[in-house]
């Protein structure tokens, strides 16, 4: 039996709202009090209109899998339902993570068109939907990026055809986070993102859409702290869903709550592996392994060293699964590279294996490692296979167009001959590397699928500094990336010793006390220093 099962009957006992996904192996009809409440107005038969509200309600919690199932049945019930097909292909649109069916979803888009036309009942509104949604599964050699923004003007025509209609406005809402530029640092479209919702949030404070979507607008270092209020209603509102159970982490994380993005990754690994009992494909495992590296990621920021062992040993127990995508692909990549990094056990991190089979950015999280790790121990042959291999794997993210998963592997790269730099001895070119590696990944913001780098470009900036004997420039380095990421833990660890060092002891303490209010327990050496150095400072 996996830790995660062992602890399944304590915390059911704990948390009774954790939702039962499986029942002697059929799949357990949600309720609205499990989903939140939606209403989505529509001109399929009366029989099948709850039945509709209940399938967008799935699919604003991007329960993609179950939507799809009620979307399918509303089809069956009433062929002339033309917005069946509609959500069946949105079913298959996942936006933020871009790893839907898209094959699947253009023959449903197809079935939504002709239904459609074929049938009067029809609202001018439900084709402004379709239509809306036809931008997405266009074959015009346009790419994701330029169907995504299609999408959004189209919403956006819509939404401003009919202002009253929330379900647009929300729909709206979220295309202008889909579509937002990585590169924009003034998040112009996740503040009017949050404009939309925020008034719709106080209308309709039940609605998982609302919520789900402040999160994710305000999922950045300068919206965090407006997102805390969504964050803390989202799991309450849709208790069934597992990405409901987890999306609050996504403002957690940032804001360095760590104690309450563990709480919502724990519920929603739960909910996911439950969920994989009657998944026929790997979007529950998906779900399950995003928040296993949420998780992850809080508890090495917590110095708890065990229980992040326990996801590590957790994700090496789970037995493959097919469909598995780049969201799945991603979290099996980051946990075993955040364990072996964020600990500084650069012999293990040496000794990963990357997964072949997986996307170019998710094998790049483990020859990052592999680069650092081998790098910092000495084996600069390995480390320098590495970069090759880093530099390959860029390569192909850019044949495939995607320059943003192009441009953070280059980061990693460069991240890597600054270390391969350092261990040679020249210190010059290492720090104009990592000051390169800084500058590119902060001209960018995360991605969705990832609750943030393994380490930042700027923290190993810090760290340098501090071994070239600059404390000075290491300190505020540090400072720079806690401001990005606060509460890191490595990074307050970092500032405490670099101001000790720089001979500021006043604020060496304060970093001290700062490490010991977010870790716990005494697993790491940093804590047992960081107590004996205000023990003394107190003496």
């Amino acid at each position: 039996m996996t830790s995660t099962l062992r602890a399944l009957s304590l915390l059911l006992l704990l948390f009774p709202t954790i939702p039962l996904w499986a029942d002697e192996g059929h799949h357990h009809a949600l309720t609205q009090a499990e989903i939140g409440s939606v209403n989505f107005p529509n001109s399929c038969s009366p029989e099948v209109k709850a039945d509709f509200s209940h399938a967008v309600a799935l699919l604003h919690s991007f329960q993609y899998e179950q939507s799809r199932q009620v979307f399918e049945s509303i089809a069956k019930k009433d062929p002339h339902c033309a917005m069946a097909e509609w959500g069946v292909a949105m079913s298959h649109y996942h936006g933020l993570w871009k790893n839907g069916d898209l094959d699947a979803g253009r023959v449903a888009l197809e079935k939504a068109r002709q239904t459609a036309a074929a049938t009067p009942r029809t609202t001018a509104r439900e084709k402004a939907f379709i239509e809306a949604l036809g931008e997405i599964y266009k074959q015009d050699g346009g790419d994701a990026v330029a169907h995504d923004l299609a999408y959004q003007q189209q919403l956006s025509r819509l939404h401003s055809e009919n202002p009253a209609d929330s379900e647009a406005a929300i729909f709206y809402a979220l295309s202008l986070d889909v579509s937002a530029p990585k590169t924009d640092k003034t998040f112009a479209n996740q503040r009017q993102c949050g404009e939309i919702l925020e008034p719709i949030f106080q209308q309709q404070p039940h609605h998982p859409g609302v919520a789900h979507y402040l999160i994710h607008c305000y999922d950045n270092p300068v919206l965090a702290k407006q997102g805390l209020t969504a964050a803390r209603a989202y799991a309450k509102i849709a208790p069934g869903s597992a990405h409901a159970q987890h999306m609050p982490s996504h403002i957690f994380t940032r804001v360095g709550s760590w104690d309450e993005s563990i709480e919502s990754n724990q519920h929603s690994t739960l909910s996911a592996t439950q969920a994989e009992a009657t998944s026929s494909n790997g979007e529950a495992r998906d779900q399950r392994l995003h928040a296993m590296d949420y998780l992850e990621y809080a508890y090495l920021q917590s110095g708890l060293d065990m229980q992040a062992k326990k996801v590590l040993d957790e994700l090496k127990s789970l037995a493959p699964v097919s469909g598995l995508t780049h969201t799945g692909n991603y979290g099996a990549s980051a946990i075993p590279a955040r364990y072996t990094i964020e600990r500084r056990d650069w012999k293990q991190a040496a000794e990963l294996t990357p997964d072949a089979a997986a996307v170019p950015w998710a094998q790049a999280l483990t020859w990052a490692a592999i680069g650092e790790g081998t790098a910092r121990s000495g084996n600069l042959d390995r480390a320098k296979e590495a970069e090759r291999s880093l530099a390959s794997l860029r390569d192909q993210a850019s044949a495939k167009k995607n320059t943003y998963w192009a441009n953070q592997i280059e980061v990693q790269r460069s991240e890597v001959v600054a270390w391969i730099s350092h261990a040679e001895g020249n210190h010059e070119e290492a720090t104009s590397k990592m000051k390169a590696a800084v500058d590119l990944e902060e001209s960018m913001d995360k991605d969705a699928v990832t609750p943030g780098a393994v380490t930042p470009a700027r923290e190993m900036l810090a760290e340098l500094f501090a071994s070239q004997n600059q404390p000075s420039q290491a300190l505020a380095e540090y400072e720079a990336v806690l401001q990005l990421a606060p509460n890191r833990f490595n990074a307050l660890y970092g500032a405490a010793t670099a101001a000790e060092s720089a001979g500021n002891a006043t604020k060496a303490a304060e970093y001290y006390r700062a490490l010991m209010t977010v870790a716990k327990g005494d697993e790491r050496p940093e804590i047992a220093t960081a107590r004996k150095k205000l023990t003394l400072a107190k003496n």
